[in-house]
């Protein structure tokens, strides 16, 4: 990286810790730190969503698969698109209708205080463990990369991530996540350019790769269990988007319309990120055959596919732009977790166990201290994976996703339709599919599947991965689901207090939320807000188009920052136009 990538990168840190700064006055109480009072407009949930939706590993692990195998890894984006249709629909107006602050609120109304306990401390550490391995492969790749230290990048993004949530909490988290979506997108978007014109164009693109990475005709007979793979993800990216402890994503925007909105939105930027982040890694094949020799320090050179032909294709300066997209992924991720896991401390274990009496400043207090503990904790966590780097740590927190975070999330997802259960029915479910995942990786192994399968030749690494994730995916969820559908039989057998709260929760997440016109001033706010913090960063950007560079990358940068320029001051347009509405009728 050049110094100019080093000062784009040391402003967008600069620029994250303003827009947590000017949000803070938004807070007044516990719902306005943690789920932004209910007040959020659409565009800035779906932009929120969207992005939390992935990491870092999208343009590393994500790309070293298409980078090696090719599209198969779309699969897994374009199920997380379908999810957000789904939660559109379905998912997203209910989650807004529970009117709570936190997802342990809601497991707490669907199946009891015992439930709730159950899942919180299920959940805090594993979204700990989850975020601290995040922040740790982020520090890592751009340590062999780029030469970063992992120390310094551990300390500066999750410093930063932490005081975004400190100052401004869910508020700035939601403003920051959305401003790094307008800069993440079209700078992939320049990269997805840059690399089809490297090959020739798109003609020559799909001509060069047709035959091995964009070859569809192996979901049907390519002998790797390509098709098992690609439904198991599908299915499984359903019932991860859509559990509730996804729902706080949804439980900040303004009513059930703006659910809905949002949620469409998140599947329109998941499609156009499926198009956008693959085309570079698939054009590096062709272009940089040998990653070993650039990216010495990497264990899986594939990982560095992206940079690779971002770096040989990318305007001087250009790249720290991109680094501070990659850093936005997996920040975003971490903040919006570290915001809820502070809430549900607060929320669902120091309120009503330590401090039932609690006024509203104190437990704004000890959300805040639990943002800062949270924080330090995660970059404990991965400063400590550092000093044991001989681990799998990847491969344990992939077997998590299979074996711990697939059960917790099936009642969570099934009780939201299906609700005369009984309240044994959330954890049992989730103890059915931890024993399913074990037995499941231990008697359905790869062995089993080719002696039951013997179509399918010889299976390589991809193939053996397949098949392991599908079959564990599909056990978990048919066992899961059957089990919790059974236990109907018994909700008679429940006392009448448990059988009216799940009746009064029917009702209540079937009662839409509609603001309609209140609160028009404080969205004219939000939109005035974003829409000046929008102009600074565009242009800044179009002035990185002074660097001395061919005139092809100087209008890359215009375009960057012609895209934030534009929306920053449509959305203050739009806020003076309301505004002035009211005085001209």
């Amino acid at each position: 990286m050049t110094p100019y990538d080093y000062a784009v990168l040391a402003f967008y840190f600069a620029y994250l810790l303003v827009i947590s700064w000017v949000f803070r006055r938004f807070i007044h109480n516990v719902s306005d730190y943690f789920r932004s009072g209910g007040q959020v407009i659409w565009w800035m949930a779906g932009g929120s969503a969207f992005i939390v939706s992935f990491s870092a590993w999208t343009f590393t692990g994500a790309a070293s698969r298409a980078y090696g195998d090719g599209w198969p890894i779309l699969a897994i984006y374009l199920a997380n698109a379908a999810a957000f249709v789904s939660s559109a629909f379905y998912f997203a107006p209910r989650f807004r209708q529970l009117r709570v602050i936190t997802s342990m609120q809601a497991v707490r109304a669907r199946f009891g205080p015992g439930n709730e306990q159950f899942f919180m401390w299920l959940t805090l550490p594993l979204r700990t463990m989850y975020a601290g391995i995040w922040l740790y492969g982020l520090a890592v790749f751009f340590s062999a990369a780029f030469g970063m230290g992992v120390s310094a990048t551990l300390l500066l993004a999750g410093g930063t991530v932490t005081a975004i949530a400190l100052l401004g909490g869910s508020w700035a988290v939601v403003a920051s996540d959305f401003i790094q979506v307008l800069v993440l997108m079209p700078v992939t978007l320049v990269a997805t350019v840059l690399a089809i014109g490297r090959l020739g164009g798109v003609g020559s693109f799909v001509h060069q790769l047709s035959s091995t990475r964009l070859d569809f005709g192996r979901l049907f007979g390519g002998g790797d269990f390509l098709l098992f793979w690609c439904l198991a993800m599908l299915a499984k990216q359903f019932f991860s988007a859509n559990s509730l402890t996804e729902a706080p994503r949804y439980f900040c925007v303004k009513d059930s319309r703006h659910a809905r909105k949002a949620a469409l939105l998140a599947a329109g930027l998941m499609l156009l990120g499926v198009v956008i982040w693959f085309v570079p890694p698939m054009a590096a094949s062709v272009t940089n055959p040998n990653l070993a020799q650039a990216y010495p320090g990497l264990r899986h050179p594939g990982e560095g596919s992206f940079f690779a032909i971002a770096t040989s294709t990318f305007p001087v300066g250009m790249l720290g732009l991109l680094v501070s997209g990659v850093f936005a992924a997996t920040m975003s991720a971490m903040d919006a977790g570290l915001n809820s896991n502070a809430g549900i401390f607060v929320k669902n274990f120091y309120q009503p166990a330590v401090r039932p009496q609690a006024t509203e400043r104190e437990l704004l207090l000890a959300g805040k201290a639990a943002t800062v503990g949270f924080g330090l904790i995660i970059m404990a966590l991965a400063w400590i994976y550092s000093r044991y780097e001989q681990f799998s740590l990847f491969q344990l927190m992939l077997d998590f996703g299979v074996l711990v975070a697939l059960p917790q999330t099936l009642p969570l997802v099934l009780g939201i339709f299906i609700r005369r259960t009984p309240a044994w029915s959330g954890w049992s479910t989730v103890l059915v599919g931890f024993a399913t995942g074990l037995l499941t990786r231990h008697f359905l192994t790869v062995e089993w599947a080719l002696r039951a399968f013997p179509d399918q030749g010889a299976l390589d690494s991809w193939g053996r991965g397949n098949w392991e994730q599908a079959i564990a995916v599909a056990m978990n969820i048919a066992v899961g689901t059957a089990w919790f559908c059974g236990s109907r039989y018994f909700y008679r057998r429940e006392s009448p207090a448990y059988q009216a709260a799940i009746e009064a929760f029917g009702r209540q997440i079937e009662q839409p939320v509609d603001e309609g016109d209140a609160g028009l001033a404080l969205d004219d706010r939000q939109s005035r807000l974003i829409g000046w913090l929008c102009l600074p960063y565009g242009g800044v950007i179009c002035l990185l188009s002074l660097i001395p560079n061919p005139p092809g990358g100087r209008l890359a940068f215009l375009f960057c920052g012609a895209v934030l320029l534009a929306i920053g001051a449509a959305l203050i347009l739009n806020s003076r136009t309301r505004a002035e509405a009211p005085s001209h009728a």
